[in-house]
């Protein structure tokens, strides 16, 4: 089954909203991500952060879809995406080395 990558960053909205709200919808995402995980759903959500370790680089949810389609209507059910909180796209992630690791 292909895996498939969301890249996204906040909003300028987003950026104006405080930190707790802000977090109020990563939780919500975070949720989001560990019940479609006991679902024995491949899904896996970070952050990207800079050399001093800060976040601000926006995230990336990683996971399996058996198509494009499916990919886009499963982040649909994403709040981060949901929410209208970050700008996002979508990849399929075309591994052409390492797949012994997954």
């Amino acid at each position: 089954m292909p895996w498939f990558v969301k890249r996204e960053v906040f909003r300028k909205s987003a950026k104006k909203l405080s930190h707790a709200k802000r977090k109020e919808y990563i939780n919500l995402h975070l949720e989001w991500v560990e019940e479609m995980q006991s679902k024995d759903f491949k899904i896996y959500s970070g952050y990207l952060i800079d050399c001093e370790r800060r976040p601000g680089g926006g995230g990336l949810l990683i996971f399996n879809a058996k198509s494009y389609q499916q990919a886009k209507k499963i982040l649909e059910n994403d709040p981060m995406v949901s929410s209208g909180l970050v700008e996002w796209d979508l990849y399929e992630w075309n591994l052409i080395a390492g797949n012994k690791l997954i």
